[in-house]
């Protein structure tokens, strides 16, 4: 069972920046057979992709997001990051990370497996 625990969130103002990890473990199979993800939820909404990345480090963005957030992950310490950059109010989420086996990035929340508990990010006006 893939567990994943989200660091890093906080509060900000609008044009700020913040910076999301996500340590994962006890990984069935190679971590490189998963493709990692971050994905956010307002109050009152449904769980959006935001961003996505594979083993070979290809990525796909939200167009909400894309140019403004970059995905990362560092395979040897098993930790997928989250660099946010120009953030609006409309980014204010609970932001979470999660992961399924596959050898292609994906962005659908159906299709992924393990999600952490989430870490909050508040932008304000």
């Amino acid at each position: 069972q893939v567990e994943l625990v989200e660091s890093g969130g906080g509060s900000v103002q609008a044009g700020g920046s913040l910076g999301l990890s996500c340590e994962a473990s006890k990984f069935v199979g190679p971590s490189t057979s998963y493709c990692m993800a971050w994905f956010r939820q307002a109050p009152g909404k449904e769980r959006e992709g935001v961003a996505s990345i594979d083993r070979e480090h290809k990525t796909i963005y939200a167009p909400s997001v894309k140019g403004r957030f970059t995905i990362a992950r560092d395979g040897a310490k098993d930790t997928l990051y989250l660099q946010m950059t120009s953030l609006k109010p409309e980014d204010t989420a609970m932001y979470y990370c999660a992961a399924v086996q596959s050898p292609v990035a994906i962005l659908d929340p159906t299709w992924f497996s393990y999600w952490g508990q989430g870490t909050q990010v508040t932008v304000s006006s």
